[in-house]
């Protein structure tokens, strides 16, 4: 019997990338697995029919939602043992061209989702001696040129994760953080840009980049040895050490990596 066998798991922002293959693969391991987007309609077009499956509408960023989604899980199947902070959006925008409604929206859906998600799920999760993930990013490490809203929001998931993971470290629950780096997902397509609308094309080649399923499967391994935090990347893991010991130099590096991107925003400034 594997580790997810009957676990219950609850997911958010599940309708595409990372959320969609890790709800997939936690199904394959026999989890009942639980998933919530702002589009359910979605939701059951991608992810395949089950019974172990609970799709569920929820907007992360409003408190009610996310308690009405943990409650539905709990009441259909008593419980909660792992819950994945997945749901997210990203931008793509100079700090003094954003209108700061996009910082705020950033915001709410990414750090506040996780709050709300996980107040609501933690005393199920707590009676288990479950775990809560937060799905952050290297931008949780090292702020990022026009992604200051992005950075600060994963930013702010660390250390409300951290936090909680030292109040909770005689509880038997645990508390973790993963930090994917760049992933084949939709999260690019739809980064905001500096009005609030969606970016629609992504600078990166897709093609190159880790698959969501090769991401789900690091994330799920993660759980199960119960790791403090995971940077899956060799780009990721050379970026928070350079910016811990030669944070200048670090500096200049992301600004030129991220100066070199297509169509950057950063060639205002050169």
């Amino acid at each position: 019997m594997g580790y997810y066998n009957n676990k219950i798991v609850i997911i958010t922002g599940a309708s595409s990338g990372i959320g969609k293959a890790l709800a997939e693969a936690a199904l394959a391991g026999g989890a009942k697995v639980a998933v919530c987007a702002r589009n359910s309609a979605k939701l059951r077009e991608m992810l395949p029919a089950s019974d172990s499956l609970l799709c569920f509408q929820a907007d992360v960023s409003r408190e009610a939602d996310c308690t009405a989604f943990i409650t539905a899980v709990t009441e259909k199947w008593g419980g909660a043992d792992v819950l994945i902070n997945n749901a997210g959006i990203s931008m793509r925008a100079l700090f003094d061209e954003a209108d700061p409604s996009v910082i705020r929206e950033l915001m709410d859906v990414n750090f506040w989702g996780t709050v709300y998600c996980t107040k609501a799920a933690l005393p199920h999760i707590m009676r288990s001696k479950g775990v809560v993930v937060g799905v952050s990013s290297i931008a949780g490490y090292r702020g990022l040129p026009a992604r200051t809203g992005y950075s600060a929001s994963k930013f702010a998931m660390q250390g409300f994760l951290e936090a909680l993971r030292t109040e909770l470290l005689h509880t038997g629950t645990h508390i973790m953080w993963v930090s994917p780096g760049f992933t084949a997902s939709n999260i690019r397509n739809v980064a905001r840009t500096a009005d609030g609308s969606a970016q629609a094309e992504t600078p990166l080649d897709e093609k190159k980049l880790m698959s969501a399923e090769e991401c789900a499967r690091i994330i799920l391994d993660a759980i199960e040895k119960r790791k403090r935090s995971v940077i899956m990347t060799s780009q990721g893991k050379l970026t928070v050490w350079l910016n811990k010991l030669l944070p200048s130099l670090a500096d200049k590096l992301v600004y030129k990596h991220f100066l070199n991107e297509p169509d950057s925003p950063l060639k205002k400034y050169n």
